[in-house]
C-alpha cells in the first residue's frame, strides 16, 4: 500500500509538472500566442480581439488556474476553429488511433516473442545470425518506407494483391465495424512489424539472461526439455519485464503512428494534432498536448504496478530493505 501511495503522489505531481511545462511552452516562449492564431498581416484589431477572447490579456497565474480548474472538471476547451470541445474533438480521433495501436502491439507480440523464443532455441550459430539479422532488419525499417511497400503490395487498386484498403477510414466509423477493421490492417502491420522486431530483441536477450542465471539449466534438471524449460519458466520469469515493455511501448505508438496516419490518411490523434498545430489552433494543441502527456503517464504508473504484483521479488526486497534499516 505504501508503494502505492507513493507511486499515486509521484502520478500527481507529475502531471502538475507537465500541466506548468505545456502551458509556459504557448504562454512564456517567445511570440505571442494571438498573433500566431490569427496569422500573419492580420489587424491589431483582430489580434486584440482574440486575446481578449482567449483571455491572454489577463495575468499569467489567472490563466493558469482557470484552464487548470477546467482540466480538473474534465472541460479541456473548446476548439476555436470548429466549436467542438477539444474532448471530443480528441475521443472521435482515439476512436481510430488505439484501435490502430491495439492491433499493431498484437501483431508485434505474435511475431516477437514467438521468434525471440526461437532465437534462444536455435542451436545453430547459423540460425542465431539468421534472427539476429532479421531483428536488426525489421527494426531499421522506417515506417514510411515499410507503409509504402505494403501499400503496393496489398492494397487495392494499386498493390499487386488488391486485399486492404489503402486511405481514410469508413464514414460510418465502427457502426460498419468489419470495413472499419480492414481499413486498419495495412497501418498496423506497418507499425507491428517495427515493433515486432524491437521486441523479438528484448525477448531473447531476456531470456538469453535468465538462462545464463541457471534458472533454465535447474529445470532441466528437474525432467523438462530444453524447449519446455525456456517455455514454461523462462517465459514465466521474462513475463514482468515484458509486461513493462509492452506497457511503455503502447504509449509510445501514440505519437510513432502520426507518420502512419498521415501515410494511410486516417483521422486519427496523431493526424488531428499535426492539422491542429497547422491551423494554428493553439488552445486545442495545449489541451491535446497535455491529455497525451497525461495517458503516458498513467501508463506508466499501471505498468509499475502491474510489474511489482507480477514479481513479487520486489516486494520482498522492500522488506527486506525495511527490516535491514
Amino acid at each position: 500500500m505504501r508503494f502505492v501511495i507513493h507511486r499515486l503522489a509521484l502520478f500527481v505531481a507529475a502531471l502538475f509538472g507537465v500541466s506548468v511545462v505545456v502551458f509556459a511552452a504557448l504562454r512564456i516562449l517567445p511570440g505571442d500566442v494571438a498573433s500566431v492564431m490569427a496569422g500573419l498581416n492580420s489587424p491589431a484589431s483582430r489580434v486584440e480581439a482574440l486575446r481578449e477572447q482567449l483571455g491572454l490579456n489577463r495575468p499569467l497565474i489567472i490563466q493558469y488556474v482557470d484552464w487548470a480548474g477546467g482540466l480538473l472538471r474534465g472541460d479541456f476547451g473548446t476548439s476555436i476553429l470548429t466549436g467542438r470541445s477539444v474532448t471530443s474533438l480528441v475521443a472521435g480521433r482515439a476512436a481510430i488511433t488505439f484501435p490502430l495501436i491495439v492491433l499493431g502491439l498484437l501483431i508485434a507480440c505474435l511475431i516477437g516473442i514467438p521468434l525471440g523464443v526461437a532465437a534462444t532455441l536455435a542451436r545453430s550459430s547459423a540460425a542465431r545470425a539468421a534472427f539476429h539479422i532479421v531483428g536488426l532488419i525489421g527494426g531499421a525499417i522506417p515506417a514510411l518506407w515499410g507503409g509504402l511497400l505494403l501499400i503496393l503490395l496489398f492494397s487495392r487498386g494499386t498493390g499487386l494483391i488488391g486485399l486492404f484498403p489503402s486511405q481514410g477510414f469508413p464514414m460510418d466509423g465502427w457502426g460498419a465495424p468489419g470495413e472499419a477493421l480492414w481499413s486498419l490492417v495495412l497501418p498496423a502491420l506497418s507499425v507491428g512489424i517495427i515493433v515486432g522486431a524491437s521486441l523479438m530483441r528484448y525477448t531473447r536477450s531476456s531470456l538469453g539472461d535468465i538462462a545464463a542465471s541457471g534458472h533454465i539449466d535447474m529445470a532441466m534438471a528437474c525432467g523438462m526439455m530444453r524447449r519446455q524449460a525456456v517455455i514454461r519458466v523462462g517465459l514465466r520469469l521474462a513475463t514482468p519485464q515484458l509486461v513493462s515493455v509492452i506497457g511503455l511501448t503502447f504509449a509510445e505508438m501514440i505519437t510513432g503512428v502520426m507518420v502512419i496516419e498521415n501515410l494511410f490518411a486516417l483521422p486519427g490523434i496523431g493526424s488531428g494534432l499535426v492539422t491542429d498545430v497547422g491551423n494554428r489552433d493553439l488552445i486545442a494543441v495545449q489541451s491535446e498536448l497535455f491529455m497525451l502527456a497525461s495517458f503516458f503517464l498513467a501508463v506508466g504508473l499501471i505498468v509499475d504496478l502491474l510489474h511489482r504484483a507480477l514479481d513479487p521479488r520486489l516486494a520482498s526486497a522492500d522488506i527486506v530493505a525495511e527490516v535491514v534499516a
